[in-house]
């Protein structure tokens, strides 16, 4: 059981909770039929995400096989035959899909339904155009891997009903092309361009300007989003903008263990091995709770 826990990613879980976003921001995280649709939505998403980690280490075999960490992947190293692999993927896939028809029965919304499900297979497709391609074209793979965020928080949108400001939308994307061009900077770094084709087209001097271009972007629109005279009348309060220098904190700390090269980059991997960053980043959460719903 084990090594199939390992084969569908769990820990890259963590991404799918951008889904809540919409709910928590839109102060209806009380609202037990929201609540309940993106909790199934996430439960979706997470195993969608993890048939989409399953074809791309399907089709890197080989690749991963003399990759110094990839090779410990269960289908790389053996543990889960290609066969049980594909068997897998497509349940998964089933399965993810299916859930999609018990979120109408919580939200008896069928047009948001159908668009959340469609949101769904965007995301499915564009991963498997980037597994079987479009990851060696530069800026394209990054691009890609900033819509599987986006598209989330899209997709939490759609399930609540709940709009997303403009401002907040730019925050996301900025801060997804900032984690993305981390993740390339730190692979060239760790392993040179070996692993990856795309890394033989990045000359790390670019990487490293669009890094801090994207982070001071996110700085700045999260900044606008929290000063917004929207997002103030819609909260009841302008207290959101004491949010900002924790922030700014948690990624100068997220942007000094790139910048120190102690991993391959992954955003998740990044955050998990840093207790100091779980800390700021549970006392942000705290902290706009209260701001949300105690204020």
């Amino acid at each position: 059981m084990k090594k199939y826990l390992k084969l569908i990613r769990i820990k890259h879980y963590l991404k799918n909770i951008l889904i809540f976003l919409p709910l928590i921001f839109g102060q209806a995280l009380l609202n037990s039929s929201k609540l309940l649709s993106c909790f199934i939505g996430f439960i979706s998403f997470c195993l969608m995400s993890s048939c989409i980690y399953i074809i791309n280490d399907l089709k890197d075999l080989e690749r991963d096989k003399t990759h110094p960490i990839k090779c410990k992947r269960p289908i790389a190293s053996g543990e889960v035959s290609k066969n049980k692999a594909k068997i897998l993927s497509v349940i998964l896939f089933v399965i993810s899909i299916s859930l999609n028809v018990l979120i109408y029965y919580v939200s008896r919304d069928l047009k948001n339904t159908i668009f959340a499900t469609g949101l769904e297979l965007l995301y499915f497709l564009a991963n498997i155009f980037y597994s079987f391609g479009l990851k060696n074209y530069p800026i394209i793979d990054v691009v890609i891997l900033v819509f599987g965020f986006v598209d989330r928080i899209l997709y939490g949108s759609v399930l609540t009903n709940i709009a997303i400001s403009k401002w907040l939308y730019l925050t996301v994307i900025s801060g997804s092309f900032y984690m993305g061009f981390g993740k390339r900077r730190n692979e060239i770094i760790k392993q040179g361009d070996s692993s990856r084709d795309v890394l033989k087209r990045y000359p790390k001097e670019f990487l490293d300007k669009f890094m801090y271009v994207c982070v001071t972007l996110t700085i700045v629109f999260y900044s606008l989003w929290c000063v917004d005279d929207n997002t103030i009348a819609r909260i009841g309060n302008g207290y959101l903008a004491i949010t900002i220098p924790i922030i700014m904190v948690i990624l100068m700390k997220y942007s000094l263990n790139i910048e120190n090269n102690n991993s391959y980059g992954d955003p998740v991997d990044v955050i998990v091995h840093d207790k100091i960053l779980l800390v700021l980043i549970g006392v942000l959460a705290i902290v706009m709770l209260g701001i949300l719903y105690l204020l």
